[in-house]
């Protein structure tokens, strides 16, 4: 039996003074009805809790950690600049490299800004969108998360488009009402919704790649449609690739599809491990940002020495060797095929999908096509198969609704060990 008894303490404590005992909500472990181990530190694809125990680790500090926790190079560029200090709210020579090296992987970035999180990218972006265009309605997808900014937490209903109803307390309706929400994946009800509302749509913002229902790519020529609807109605079409940029490919989804947005919301990865974030897209439409046009955005801790740092070292690392990320996709693609091998010997209907290095272990009979597919999942043997994996030291993603991910870190050994596991949860699950 796992042994949780500090961390357990731990988190009793932590909700005294943090809401849910937690600074996000996905870290809390409600979802699998259990209570989350404590970290203590982490290195390549293990980590470690409080409590003493081992995992091999998937989530990767939720997509970040492309070359493993602590990777020597970062830690050891990290170590040289703290000395120097940590902000100076001031412009270094860092942040300009950093996005030299992020334009070189994502061309179509042409212009820049970086930011803190995933959340200020995508509410920067449609502000960008929307002062560029002059409009103020735009479009999101069921099941696509793009941060907590309020025009972005609407209802996620399953209808054939629903308009925005606030999805939280304290989201205005009258923020809310201009956002409207389209099935993922549907082409009929996009080319219906956009035939005729078109030209009153300021942005269109997607994840590629799905993350936040699961791993759910994208079906034959629905990106496609997107690009040549946005186009034909004069609508920024945003990528949100926080999650899918240098997972999906080298490049990100867009290189993967070869499909050009209009902008692109980077995140995770160019921070490498620390709070980065980044925004850009066309000259014309950056043009605007303030202090070169009329948009405002800023951020005090924007760019700041340590972030930067942590980024250009990772980034550096993908520039220089570019098989890191065939290295994890194939790790990828074996755990998966060996986890769908494992269920098919057992007799458990799962779906594992997978898009380059990050992957999701859905419980259907079915493929997962977009939010109502997932929600239809059997969430109740996930719970299960996700408390016997985490005994036995294998730590996945706790929701079914989340995308896991793979470094280069995984060793063969480490992809066997959680093949057998998953097949005696498997085995669990039928009995």
């Amino acid at each position: 039996m796992l042994d949780l008894t500090r961390s357990t303490k731990a988190f009793d404590d932590a909700k005294d003074i943090l809401p849910g005992g937690v600074d996000s909500p996905v870290r809390s472990y409600r979802s699998v009805d259990s209570n989350p181990p404590f970290i203590s530190s982490a290195s390549g694809d293990h980590i470690y809790d409080i409590d003493g125990n081992e995992y091999i680790d998937y989530v990767l500090s939720w997509g970040p950690m492309i070359l493993g926790h602590a990777d020597p190079e970062v830690t050891a560029a990290l170590q040289e600049a703290v000395p120097r200090g940590t902000s100076y709210g001031a412009p270094t020579l860092l942040e300009t490299e950093l996005a030299k090296k992020i334009q070189a992987f994502v061309p179509s970035m042409e212009m820049m800004r970086l930011v803190n999180s995933g959340t200020e990218a995508t509410m920067s972006a449609l502000r960008v969108a929307r002062g560029y265009t002059g409009r103020d309605k735009i479009v999101k997808f069921i099941g696509c998360y793009h941060g907590h900014s309020d025009s972005l937490l609407v209802k996620a209903g399953s209808g054939l488009a629903t308009f925005g109803v606030p999805d939280s307390p304290g989201v205005p309706a009258n923020v809310a009402k201009d956002t409207v929400t389209l099935p993922y994946n549907d082409k009929e009800a996009f080319k219906s919704f956009f035939d005729a509302h078109g030209d009153e749509i300021a942005a269109v913002i997607v994840e590629p790649v799905a993350g936040n229902m699961g791993c759910v790519p994208p079906v034959e020529g629905f990106l496609e449609l997107l690009r040549e609807e946005t186009a034909k109605h004069e609508t920024v079409l945003i990528f949100d690739e926080v999650m899918c940029g240098f997972r999906a490919s080298s490049g990100g989804a867009q290189k993967r599809y070869q499909i050009v947005p209009d902008m692109t919301c980077l995140g995770k990865i160019v921070g490498g491990g620390m709070p980065l974030a980044v925004f850009g897209g066309r000259k014309a439409i950056m043009s605007c940002v303030a202090p070169a046009g009329p948009v405002y955005q800023a951020g005090t801790l924007s760019g700041n020495p340590l972030a930067t740092t942590a980024g250009l070292a990772t980034m550096s690392v993908l520039q220089r060797d570019p098989t890191v990320f065939r290295k994890a996709e194939e790790s990828t693609d074996y755990l998966c095929r060996g986890l769908l091998r494992v269920a098919k010997e057992v007799g458990v209907p799962v779906q594992v999908q997978w898009v380059g290095s990050m992957f999701t272990l859905f419980f259907s009979d079915k493929p997962v096509r977009n939010f109502d597919d997932a929600n239809a999942c059997d969430r109740e043997a996930f719970k299960k198969f996700f408390a016997y994996n985490l005994e036995h030291g294998i730590y996945y993603a706790p929701s079914q609704f989340e995308s896991n991910f793979m470094s280069i870190a995984h060793s063969q050994a480490d992809l066997d060990t959680s093949i057998q596991i998953a097949k005696k949860a498997f085995q669990v699950l039928k009995a």
